[in-house]
């Protein structure tokens, strides 16, 4: 019994995020921004409000109890804020988490106006994005954790590997709660139809491209297409990084030109839409998966609560009502589960009042316990633990095969856009020479080459 209520606890919830998502809204999700990589970060972020939830009710502190201020944005409109406060407040008798809205905007401005000011007292500040962290960092206004890490033997490879790339200077200044990642979905009867085996957690990119290649009809009017991918950089240039020897930020792009020639040989052979023809027409990927002719499509976790609301409502059809997940495929040699992702985190502020009090919210909320407080509302949390995955894979709607339950389990997770203080301009030069690639504007030697004398001269100045 207890299972089946959270199931529906879950549904109800996730039905609410869905709704709010811009994942299934053509309007947000092609407009390019400076945050933690590209328009998909966008996308994991709003995905995660719930339209028309109430405000969190919060139990007045009793005299004596320590109050914690918490820097958030939306606090009407999250599913897991009060959820967290409830369970750490209910282990913790005499502390009292009050949460201060400073809006979703501008928020990691006005979150450094309010900590680089005379006399702000904020206990916990959630840090947004990967941008706005560098600029708290270099402001010096967040409290280095190591010594808390230390002391309390946080394990930081819980994370997978996330916590290495905000590591500045040799110091850690956030801890992650949050972290939405790619996955693969698929149309199941795309397969059926086609008599072929399903993909798997465990395919290779030549393997991918075959079984995309293997299901793609060409016939006018009967178009099924093996693969599709979103218009957003990260769809194509992020497959690069699965290794982990790669980094977006380095100023030499060379690597990314085997994936470039597998997509626009697929996009030649009709294997994927045309690019310049999704851009003109700003079909969102939603939509396109919506169709029922497309065979697979990678994109953010943030996806699966819309797929599931819009199934439920009857937004979709039967075309896709029998769609999977799998892991991310990968190059030889990599470890299956390897996978991109965008973060949300806590840090402690220089000028915390209970700077003691604080770590032990930021370790509980970042932790295996507050993991699973986050997964109960149907929010994917940076921690996979089995309770998690249970979690998430018990929501109704959710494909009930194990290989999509197993896709939820990653391996190493790599940032769509590192710690890098001039990430916003290497984000611009990069979206220009994905464009000029997919659109044939500029060979992929050409384009490579404009995106490695672009960053390398931001780098160099």
């Amino acid at each position: 019994m207890k299972k089946r209520l959270l199931g529906l606890t879950l549904a109800c919830t996730m039905t609410a995020m869905s709704l709010a998502g811009c994942g299934g809204s053509s309007s947000s999700g092609d407009t390019t921004t400076a945050a933690a990589g590209d328009t998909a970060t966008t996308a994991a972020q709003t995905e995660t409000t719930a339209a028309g939830t109430t405000a969190a009710q919060t139990v007045a502190p009793a005299e004596g109890d320590t109050v914690l201020k918490w820097a958030v944005w939306d606090i009407s409109s999250t599913v897991y804020y009060q959820p967290l406060i409830s369970a750490f407040e209910a282990a913790n008798p005499g502390v009292k988490i009050e949460m201060v809205d400073l809006g979703s905007a501008d928020y990691q401005t006005v979150l450094a106006t309010e900590l680089t000011g005379s006399g702000s007292d904020f206990d916990i500040a959630t840090i947004k994005d990967v941008p706005g962290y560098t600029t708290l960092v270099n402001k010096g206004v967040l409290e280095a954790l190591d010594d808390y890490i230390s002391k309390d033997s946080v394990d930081l490879s819980q994370y997978g590997g996330i916590t290495d790339q905000v590591t500045v200077d040799g110091k850690l200044y956030e801890l992650p709660f949050r972290s939405d990642f790619w996955v693969m979905f698929y149309n199941k009867d795309v397969f059926d139809n086609a008599g072929v085996a399903y993909p798997t957690n465990d395919m290779t990119f030549e393997e991918y491209d075959t079984l995309a290649r293997s299901v793609t009809n060409d016939t006018p009017g009967q178009e099924v297409y093996g693969a599709h991918y979103h218009t957003w950089r990260s769809a194509v240039q992020l497959f690069g990084i699965l290794d982990g020897k790669n980094s977006i930020v380095d100023g030499n792009y060379e690597f990314l030109k085997p994936y470039y020639e597998m997509i626009l040989a697929q996009q030649e052979d009709g294997v994927c839409q045309d690019y310049a023809t999704l851009k003109t027409s700003s079909l969102h990927y939603s939509g396109a998966f919506a169709q029922g002719n497309v065979a697979m499509m990678n994109m953010g976790s943030w996806f699966i609560p819309t797929l599931i609301e819009k199934l439920k409502t009857g937004e979709y059809g039967p075309e896709v009502a029998n769609w999977g997940l799998v892991k991310y495929p990968h190059a030889e040699g990599v470890e299956p589960g390897s996978t991109l992702a965008t973060i949300t985190c806590l840090s402690i502020p220089t000028s915390a009042p209970h700077k003691d009090l604080a770590w032990e919210f930021v370790k509980f909320v970042c932790g295996p316990e507050g993991a699973e407080v986050v997964a109960e509302t149907g929010t994917i949390p940076a921690i996979k633990t089995d309770a998690v995955v249970e979690a998430i894979s018990s929501i109704e709607g959710f494909p009930s095969d194990d290989a999509s339950a197993e896709a939820l389990r990653t391996a190493n997770t790599y940032l769509e856009m590192p710690v890098h203080p001039k990430s916003s301009e290497i984000e611009t030069i990069l979206n220009e020479g994905h464009d000029n690639i997919m659109t044939e504007g500029a060979s992929i030697d050409e384009g490579i080459a404009e995106m490695t004398e672009g960053v390398q001269a931001v780098l160099g100045s």
